[in-house]
């Protein structure tokens, strides 16, 4: 079956990388286990034995019916990723365990998607491991002082621990993409920060959509007392670490609280 230009699929193909990714996973015969966009079924073929319960969506309906007749004891739903109900596929009990290959054109939706969604079930979530572009998982795996620092790099690190595994060709791949890939994995933080979000991030999108200015610049229009920080207004976004990001957040509620001069 062709792979669909509006779905972004290219189906992983390279038997070894399919290996490899089921090392780093190492399912146990407790998980239960959740896959985004199995595709043609080629990682679901080496992993469906062995764990629990193995759930996935898949949005491509011309692909459900077969991975339905190949694999009886998958759990399949037809939907799009973004669109579904997290909270009843990662249903309570023990910790789902969730990956795959995720579509380029929709990763930094779905990212933000599945950060939510632990931020708010913080107990339904052992890890996530993702293929992604490479340079997605640069941009998430970035430090301050970086070009690829920014929004996204905070705020899933926010949550998250991430590391890239291992980098994957495009010839690993059927349709080739035209870039490199790499295998990422995000395992929650035991004590995620506890922050306005909506705050934290209309602070995120006026720093780094300015990011070239300085932040007093850049967050002139949240009318920040930056002799409350510790942050030098000077510095620009891609130099501000997540925790004085979310430092910024204190100052700014403090200043907005009715009464406050």
């Amino acid at each position: 079956m062709r792979a669909r230009k509006r779905f972004g699929q290219h189906f992983l193909s390279d038997i070894g990388v399919l290996h490899q990714i089921a090392q780093v996973l190492n399912l146990s015969a407790h998980d239960r286990v959740m896959e985004i966009g199995p595709g043609r079924g080629a990682l679901t073929e080496l992993l469906i034995d062995q764990p629990k319960l193995y759930r996935a969506v898949e949005i491509d309906r011309d692909l459900t019916p077969l991975l339905g007749q190949r694999f009886p004891n998958l759990e399949l739903t037809n939907d799009d990723i973004l669109r579904v109900n997290l909270a009843q596929v990662l249903d309570e009990g023990a910790p789902w365990r969730v990956f795959g290959n995720l579509p380029y054109n929709i990763s930094s939706p779905l990212l933000a998607v599945l950060t939510r969604f632990l931020r708010d079930y913080p107990a339904r979530v052992a890890d996530y491991h993702f293929m992604l572009q490479r340079e997605m998982a640069q941009r998430i795996t970035a430090q301050p002082a970086s070009k690829a620092w920014g929004r996204l790099s905070v705020m899933v690190q926010l949550y998250f621990s991430v590391e890239i595994l291992f980098d994957v060709s495009p010839e690993s791949f059927s349709p080739p993409p035209k870039v490199w890939s790499s295998v990422i994995r995000m395992i929650p933080r035991v004590q995620p920060v506890t922050v306005d979000v909506s705050t934290l991030e209309k602070i995120l999108r006026l720093a780094f959509s300015g990011r070239r200015k300085r932040l007093s610049n850049a967050l002139k229009s949240l009318d920040i007392d930056w002799s409350k920080t510790q942050l030098d207004p000077g510095l620009r976004a891609d130099s501000v670490s997540t925790q004085d990001f979310v430092a910024l957040v204190s100052v700014v509620n403090d200043s907005s609280e009715p009464g406050r001069l």
